[in-house]
């Protein structure tokens, strides 16, 4: 059986950081619906005063953050040493744990594009206080598979076809894949039973489920006087399926469609939320503000 659409909305423009100008396709306000997944930004400008001033040191604590680029790069350092370059076709997969302090400066292409995704993927309460880490994953370590269709599929986290992203042993058992779907074709895909799964359009315009009816999901507008309810989905569009069913089929209408399919097991635990650090309890935020204030928000590596 094929997952039906749950729900539909719009990315909506943000400001975050120093002030790059972003597309937020869901965050706090959507808590707790995409369980695991907290956040997805889709930073997308060719206009360096919407990126440069980027996101100077700060800090995370209870998380995973996920950085995908599709143009231009992302210069990037954290309070362990690391350092690095996020360029076009990369990805970084950092797990915040315990507490680390980064800076991520977006740097545009030749073109001066810049153009990519970071998600937040929640961790639950006994890992929050894991050890900090991060994966470095360069786009040629990146799997590309064709289907019959001429679906071709990066594969970041999760399998198809026997072949299996670079990134595992996450704790949420994800699923990451950017599908590029060729016009009028269709994809039938997998899911994990009871996982958390959506899409988000990145071009094209396609169909997400094999009812095709505007009317038997939520559909949240942006404007009050918007009558005309559609069941194709085109670009900064996010897609969030029922939990029951097998697998998800997509069909491209006009023109090759693109999209994140991302999934994840929840967790169905308390959120506690208060900018880049996510905790269970309100308590837990106050020790880590406090802990940030006296300097002691790093834990000592054992």
């Amino acid at each position: 059986m094929a997952r039906k659409i749950q729900k539909i909305w719009k990315s909506r423009p943000a400001i975050e950081g120093a002030g790059v100008h972003l597309k937020r396709a869901f965050g706090y306000y959507q808590v707790p619906q995409l369980d695991p997944f907290l956040l997805l930004d889709d930073f997308h400008a060719d206009d360096p005063r919407y990126y440069l001033p980027g996101f100077p040191w700060h800090p995370h604590r209870g998380i995973e953050t996920i950085t995908y680029m599709l143009h231009g790069a992302v210069e990037h350092g954290d309070s362990m040493g690391n350092s690095g370059v996020i360029s076009p076709g990369d990805l970084q997969w950092m797990t915040a744990g315990s507490g680390i302090i980064h800076q991520e400066m977006p740097k545009g292409g030749k073109d001066r594009l810049l153009w990519g995704f970071q998600l937040w993927a929640n961790l639950p309460s006994r890992q929050k206080m894991m050890a900090p880490s991060y994966r470095e994953v360069k786009s040629s370590q990146i799997p590309e598979v064709t289907l019959a269709s001429g679906t071709s599929i990066r594969i970041i986290c999760g399998a198809v076809e026997g072949k299996k992203g670079p990134v595992t042993g996450i704790v949420i058992d994800p699923e990451y894949l950017d599908v590029s779907v060729p016009e009028g074709a269709d994809f039938a895909h997998p899911v994990t039973s009871g996982h958390n799964v959506f899409a988000y359009v990145i071009e094209g315009k396609g169909y997400f489920d094999e009812e095709r009816n505007p009317f038997a999901h939520e559909v949240v507008g942006d404007n009050y006087f918007d009558l005309k309810r559609d069941c194709l989905c085109g670009p900064e569009t996010l897609v969030l399926y029922q939990r029951e069913g097998k697998e998800v089929v997509i069909t491209a209408k006009e023109s090759l469609l693109r999209f994140l399919l991302i999934s994840g097991r929840p967790i169905g635990e308390p959120v506690a939320w208060y900018g880049p650090i996510v905790m269970n309890t309100q308590e837990e935020l106050q020790i880590a503000f406090e802990e940030y204030e006296k300097g002691a928000f790093i834990k000592p590596r054992i």
